[in-house]
């Protein structure tokens, strides 16, 4: 540092920055996992930033399919607590679909059922508080209610339905089964469950998308992209060690935390949750579910990145996420 032509300070950057942050870090080691605070200092001590890599060419909508009269119907699904469903109603519409706001409030009087759409979406939030733990309250709800149960389960079975569950979404999916397969026994079902940190985790990640039939991130295989995270409860559990390998040799894992360099990633804070093999995403077999913890209705417009290289930026005219909700239009097409 040179004050009136003078070199009053000479110093490493990454050092001053961790002498900046070493109240933040002792107090992260007293509110959360000690453990994780020691290592996200030591990864971060040295950080480049992360790669993106975007093997398609994303593109807005078609002005043909937003203005067409016969869209697919796409159910905006949400329970007490929960919240994105603007979000994930916007990213839908943005993609020529006709959303529907609907509450499991809806569905159990019967003023609205299933029957109707070609979508269903479960989104984020924290559904009845979490008190319960996450989701398990908004499963309850479906599980131990006969009409509700043969509702979801018939909408689940229909070969011209898709399904996405995001965040709490996504641990509903998990409880009900959905996802990575029908007729798991409950004490075996995979789910999530409390971060390694011990804490709720809110950032910016970097997640790459593997080979999977998940028909919703068809032709966006070997992306690595930056999007949203916010959860408490996100980490994989197995309670069958041999049933993760199946999953994975099966490629139902769709979706992956990685560091700067694009590796799958168990480390914090690349993977902010310490779910193994950096896991963050299941689908079914047939790629027509898809539950997922990170948000890409959080992403789906390029304003929404927290980070994207100036390259980039003038490089392509739509965000990467945008190809998710407009894979399941096409798709929708396809199935008529």
């Amino acid at each position: 540092m040179i004050y009136n032509s003078q070199e009053v300070l000479k110093s490493d950057i990454r050092i001053l920055r961790q002498c900046w942050e070493e109240t933040s870090y002792q107090i992260d080691r007293l509110q959360g996992n000690p453990q994780c605070a020691d290592e996200e200092r030591k990864n971060i001590f040295d950080r480049k930033g992360p790669k993106y890599t975007i093997p398609f060419k994303p593109k807005p909508t078609s002005t043909h399919l937003l203005e067409a009269k016969d869209k697919p119907e796409v159910a905006i699904l949400r329970e007490e607590g929960s919240n994105g469903d603007r979000e994930m109603a916007s990213a839908f519409y943005q993609a020529g679909f006709k959303p529907w706001d609907v509450t499991m409030t809806d569905l159990i009087s019967s003023r609205i059922t299933l029957e109707r759409f070609r979508g269903l979406v479960a989104v984020g939030g924290f559904s009845y508080a979490d008190v319960p733990e996450s989701a398990k309250g908004w499963a309850a709800t479906i599980k131990f209610n006969a009409k509700l149960k043969e509702m979801f389960e018939n909408f689940y079975k229909r070969p011209d339905t898709f399904s996405l569950g995001v965040c709490n979404g996504c641990q509903l999916f998990a409880l009900l089964g959905w996802v990575p397969w029908l007729g798991i026994p409950d004490n075996e079902q995979p789910r999530f469950i409390q971060n390694m940190s011990g804490r709720f985790e809110s950032g910016w990640v970097t997640v790459k998308i593997l080979e999977s039939p998940a028909v919703m991130l068809k032709g966006m295989a070997d992306s690595t992209l930056g999007i949203w995270v916010a959860h408490g409860e996100g980490k994989l559990h197995f309670p069958d060690p041999t049933l993760m390998n199946k999953v994975i040799t099966k490629k139902l894992v769709p979706i992956v935390f990685v560091d700067d360099e694009g590796k799958i990633s168990e480390r914090y804070p690349f993977n902010p949750n310490g779910s193994p093999f950096g896991i963050t995403g299941l689908c079914s077999p047939d790629g027509r579910h898809l539950a997922m913890m990170p948000h890409p209705e959080r992403t789906f417009l390029k304003w929404q990145w927290s980070w994207m290289p100036e390259r980039l930026d003038k490089k392509i005219k739509a965000s990467p996420w945008l190809k998710m909700f407009q894979n399941a239009r096409f798709w929708c097409l396809k199935h008529t």
